[in-house]
């Protein structure tokens, strides 16, 4: 069972400032690093696969989440230091990794614990594919905070730094993805696009600590995704894990041309929700779509179009089935089977903790208070979600109330 504090110690990750020894033109948290990078592994990921590669994306996925736990825990520790650390003193290095490993040994199942330790000692040698995608994107991600930042620093402050990522860059530059990325093409331009949903703050009506991007948020429900998943009673096939995930990061992806609508807003009449969806449908096939690459647009458009549904694909178009039928004939790889449904409890779980923290950090407001009284009542008596026991989830809160 998914619980609470492991939820809030993942959250954490929305309170960690990157970059806060340099002049920052907007906030830049590590959970929105995250998700970027993430997004930069599925679209160098994509064009990999498109050349007849194969993607370790069970790896990638659990890695994305091991590397935020591990941030998380050892915050205080500059990434250059602890590469120092790594590299001159490897012992110590295995020792500050059985510390973070700690940190989290009554918080996870043993299942969990297991692949944590594994991809701490074990991970797969730096010069496999995968593990390039993941340090490609890392890299890139980093390039592009940079950007961000130059223009309010003085190039003095930044040219060490600028020198040291472009020769990290340099190393994967065989990677047709990361072509593409540095050479500012069409994959560029989806980025830039996709990179707004970072400036986009939720509940953006009230003031809130900590602040959480669209982007962000998007990342935080494909982990707590991932985690749900793990609660269905069945082994899920690779395809519909790895469907799970990237739903859960791309569920919001048509608001990087429509821009966030509260939900206040969205239900101030019973037809309006339909209608701002068929919007956003449609002002994302306009805009977004012509920024996607061919052999990837109709899986984006797969996980951000029925968001919410339980779904397969039949004959290339979606349908919507039901848990059992997910967890039964259609849990296979040729079926690319979505747990909608666990995305909704995900985003919802999301909505709650953004809104909880901040009152209890003293920030709240009617708006928050409405929101998480809303969600608490919603689910307080709810049957089990594709396996997942969400009242159970909210029982904790809603007894202390």
């Amino acid at each position: 069972m998914l619980n609470t504090t492991f939820v809030l110690k993942i959250f954490e990750g929305f309170s960690i400032d990157r970059w806060n020894d340099l002049v920052r033109p907007f906030d830049i948290i590590e959970m929105d690093k995250a998700g970027e990078k993430m997004v930069l592994a599925y679209i160098i990921g994509k064009f990999e696969e498109y050349a007849g590669a194969k993607v370790d994306w069970d790896w990638l996925v659990y890695s994305s989440l091991f590397d935020l736990l591990k941030k998380i825990a050892l915050c205080d520790i500059k990434s250059p230091v602890q590469r120092m650390i790594r590299t001159e003193y490897p012992g110590e290095y295995k020792k500050l990794d059985q510390w973070v490993l700690d940190q989290y040994k009554n918080l996870i199942d043993q299942d969990l614990y297991g692949r944590f330790r594994s991809y701490l000692t074990e991970s797969p040698a730096e010069t496999t594919l995968t593990a390039r995608i993941r340090r490609a994107a890392h890299k890139f991600s980093t390039q592009r905070e940079l950007d961000m930042i130059a223009p309010v620093n003085e190039p003095e402050r930044l040219q060490r730094i600028r020198k040291g990522v472009a020769a990290d860059l340099v190393e994967y530059l065989d990677l047709r993805g990361v072509q593409e990325l540095v050479s500012k093409q069409r994959p560029f331009d989806f980025l830039m696009c996709v990179e707004q949903l970072r400036f986009q703050i939720r509940w953006n009506q009230t003031p809130r600590v900590p602040k959480t991007s669209v982007l962000g948020h998007s990342f935080f429900v494909a982990v707590l995704t991932l985690l749900l998943g793990r609660e269905c009673g069945v082994p899920l096939c690779p395809r519909r894990r790895f469907n799970n995930f990237f739903s859960g990061l791309f569920h919001d992806l048509p608001e990087a041309v429509t821009r966030d609508i509260i939900s206040p807003v969205k239900r101030a009449t019973g037809g309006l929700p339909e209608i701002i969806k068929n919007i956003e449908d449609k002002i994302a096939e306009k805009e977004l779509q012509p920024l996607m690459e061919d052999f990837y647009r109709d899986e984006l458009a797969y996980f951000s179009a029925n968001e919410f549904d339980n779904r397969i694909l039949e004959n290339g178009l979606p349908r919507i089935v039901t848990f059992e039928e997910l967890n039964g004939r259609c849990n296979r790889d040729d079926c690319s089977p979505v747990d909608g449904a666990l995305v909704r409890s995900a985003d919802q779980i999301a909505a709650f903790i953004e809104a909880d923290q901040s009152i209890r950090y003293g920030t709240t407001s009617p708006h928050l208070v409405e929101g998480r009284d809303g969600l608490l009542q919603t689910y307080r008596d709810a049957p089990p979600i594709n396996g997942f026991d969400i009242a159970e989830f909210f029982r904790v809160y809603w007894e202390s109330y």
